[in-house]
């Protein structure tokens, strides 16, 4: 039976060659899932022999990484916020970034007394969520098109304990909300251009779904709707927090009413691009 130093070897180069990035990573990430171990065993063990199962699963789960699907939606969970998200091909990968939507809504809702905040596009739940494990006196309405996404975030939810906070509805924006008012609006809205599906990672482009990558039109369309109607649904003095994608500042600055919203500022990502926006209203 094959040690897992010769495994790891193997597995990188099959990753490698299919181009996957980081092969030597990739490789010992799958070698750890498929022997249900961690990667410290991985280096304190080079010499523990697979079994056959063990590498008929990692030839499996190879072949899937091989062919560019996600290693998270082989392994079905990725880290967002310091807590373990289910994620699924319903629904987007959680990426680093978006944690600036998190640390922003925390620290707008930190200090309200018992805060309602509204999420457009919960998706895995991973921003709804981690906000709520974070300010335990808040409660949540998160919308999603997708039922299938809301399946997961539903599960996401009861897994971290947060599950009796939140209200889950299926809704195209705004459509299911009535008269509800919110300390808060967050939203990672689909925001790449149609025309930029195509030059995604292959892992994005292929693999992710594609109602929450873009509006299919110039990316700007869903970021409209929900800045021209979060007034409605906003407390005075009510926050709106909008993730927004690369070199759409300008268009997206042209969407507020100044005369509605106080304050308008967007803040840059680790790479200094402009990545969210932060308004309050009046």
């Amino acid at each position: 039976m094959p040690a897992i130093s010769e495994k790891l070897r193997e597995v990188e180069e099959i990753l490698a060659a299919g181009g996957v990035a980081d092969p030597r990573k990739e490789a010992a990430s799958l070698m750890a899932f498929a022997l249900k171990k961690n990667r410290t065993f991985l280096i304190a063990h080079p010499e523990y022999e697979l079994s056959i199962s063990e590498e008929d699963a990692l030839a499996k789960i190879v072949t899937r990484r091989a062919a560019r699907e996600p290693l998270q939606y082989i392994t079905g969970v990725q880290e967002f916020y310091g807590l373990e998200f289910e994620v699924t091909p319903d629904v987007l990968i959680p990426r680093p970034e978006t944690e600036m939507v998190v640390e922003a809504a925390i620290e707008e809702l930190a200090a309200v007394k018992n805060p309602r905040f509204c999420e457009v596009g919960v998706g895995s739940g991973c921003i709804a969520e981690s906000i709520l494990h974070n300010v335990i006196a808040a409660t949540a309405i998160g919308l999603d098109v997708s039922p299938a996404a809301i399946a997961v975030a539903r599960r996401n939810a009861e897994r971290l304990g947060v599950a009796g906070r939140i209200e889950f509805r299926e809704s195209d924006v705004f459509g299911s909300l009535g008269g509800e008012r919110f300390e808060l609006i967050a939203s990672n809205p689909p925001y790449v251009p149609g025309e930029d599906v195509d030059g995604l990672q292959e892992e994005v482009r292929d693999f992710e779904p594609h109602v929450a990558l873009t509006d299919g039109n110039d990316g700007l369309s869903i970021i409209r709707r929900i800045v021209t109607g979060s007034p409605q649904f906003l407390t005075a003095g009510g926050v709106l927090l909008v993730e927004i994608g690369f070199n759409q500042s300008r268009a997206v600055e042209g969407m507020f009413d100044r005369g509605i919203w106080k304050t308008l500022e967007f803040l840059p990502d680790l790479q200094g691009i402009p990545r969210l926006v932060r308004a309050k209203l009046r």
